[in-house]
């Protein structure tokens, strides 16, 4: 079964090694081939209008779609 994802966020969330307090970068864009780790692949999606919602392919290329589909059934992170 397939799932459809909404995510609003456009950048990755550092999280501190609590042994020498280097970053690791978290994922919340949800584009990331590396996942839960950040590739970069969020730059893709730093220009969104925050009022539209948009679908990506496999080449991170960008689709505005003209409503939601199913929104009873799509999640919000």
């Amino acid at each position: 079964m397939s799932r459809l994802v909404q995510h609003n966020s456009t950048a990755p969330v550092p999280i501190k090694s609590p042994a020498d307090g280097s970053p690791t970068w978290i994922c919340q864009c949800g584009l990331s081939k590396n996942q839960p780790l950040c590739d970069g692949s969020h730059q893709a999606c730093k220009d969104e209008d925050s009022n539209k919602l948009y679908e990506y392919n496999e080449k991170l290329e960008r689709n505005e779609l003209s409503q939601s589909p199913r929104p009873s059934s799509v999640y919000k992170s």
